[in-house]
């Protein structure tokens, strides 16, 4: 990508005999900020920790402004990382963290002191300038991790899970913290996160990797509505999946007529892959809507069914509803008795479909 801040081309890496990455390839944006997303072992943190320099790539290249820094150390490619863990010096004060890089740097006491106390008052630590960081809370510790990072004016941020070790109503106000101060700042940053509503928070692009490969790289609408295959799907959230049969209608399919079910009618551009016989279709829960079992709405899709268990996580009742052998979960504000037959109504716009078999269809 011309003008790429950040360029990853075709990057592997492996530990011993294990590919982690294979062949990864991303272009960065100046001033984006892009989360990449994914499960334990998918390769998203080697990916960060390949572009800081800690983990060396065994092919591809890794770029910044134009320039090859694949073989460079760490300390060499204006780059900093703010850590799960924090990683602060236990024995200093937060200013005395804050300007450790800058003292690295060979920079003036009086101008060390000026460039912390800047950092101090954006990152709300006014007055804590003095405080070991042993006696900040978990917030304060990550500012001032932040704090180092931004300090030394790096090209690039790296965010390696920094907000894992904060409980949710701190991670919810430091996560908002972050994306301003990214904007304010107009600084280019990559977030590793398992979690996707962090992503979708924070993210201009959101990159889902699995099995060290890319499945999908777009805006956070884009993923969340759009997704590029069953795996993206459930990931993000559409994590009940129903088969349904299919047959061609004229330019469109019939998917689902069947005993525990009716029919509905799509286009065929609605089927990620040549559907054939089966579809698959995944929904989320809180897109279905429940209603009689014996219902037949136009341009729904109806899954006959029982309420086999319910719970109450606030705001509305989560519902387990058994369809034949299978069971999906649904939210309804109503509260409901187990037992009672239902139907399941999905809207065509709630279904993310793939042809069965497909390799959209493996999740």
């Amino acid at each position: 990508m011309a003008g790429a801040a950040l360029e990853i081309d075709r990057v592997e890496a492996a530990y011993g005999a294990t590919r982690v990455l294979k062949g990864v390839s991303l272009a960065v944006r100046p001033g984006e900020f892009v989360a990449l997303l994914g499960s334990s072992g998918c390769g998203k943190t080697t990916l960060l920790r390949a572009v800081s320099g800690f983990v060396p790539i065994a092919a591809g290249r890794i770029s910044v402004d134009g320039r090859d820094i694949s073989g460079l150390p760490p300390d060499k490619r204006d780059m900093a990382m703010v850590f799960q863990s924090y990683a602060l010096w236990p024995h200093m004060t937060a200013a005395g963290n804050i300007g450790y890089g800058l003292k690295l740097r060979g920079w003036g006491k009086a101008r060390i002191a000026e460039r912390v106390g800047q950092m101090l008052a954006m990152l709300k630590l006014d007055g804590l300038g003095e405080r070991m960081v042993t006696q900040l809370s978990g917030g304060q510790r990550q500012r001032v991790a932040l704090g180092r990072a931004l300090a030394i004016d790096p090209r690039i941020l790296l965010l390696d899970e920094p907000l894992s070790n904060l409980d949710a109503r701190i991670r919810e106000d430091v996560r908002h913290e972050i994306k301003a101060l990214q904007n304010k700042l107009g600084i280019t940053a990559i977030h590793v996160t398992h979690d996707r509503e962090e992503a979708m928070v924070m993210a201009d692009r959101i990159v889902i990797l699995d099995a060290g490969e890319i499945a999908q790289v777009g805006s956070p609408e884009e993923v969340y509505n759009r997704p590029a295959s069953a795996f993206v799907a459930s990931f993000m959230g559409a994590g009940n999946v129903v088969r349904l049969a299919a047959r061609r209608d004229g330019s469109g399919l019939v998917l689902g007529a069947g005993e525990l079910s009716n029919e509905i009618q799509v286009p065929v551009a609605a089927v990620s892959g040549p559907a054939d016989g089966q579809v698959v279709a995944h929904f989320r829960g809180e897109a279905a809507t429940l209603g009689a079992a014996d219902a037949d709405e136009a341009g729904k899709l109806i899954l006959r069914g029982r309420i086999a268990q319910a719970s109450y996580p606030g705001g509305h009742w989560r519902y387990g509803v058994a369809v034949g052998t299978q069971h999906f979960m649904v939210d309804d504000p109503r509260r409901l008795p187990v037992g009672e037959p239902v139907g399941i109504g999905l809207p065509l716009s709630s279904l993310h479909l793939f042809a069965a078999g497909s390799p959209a269809d493996r999740a």
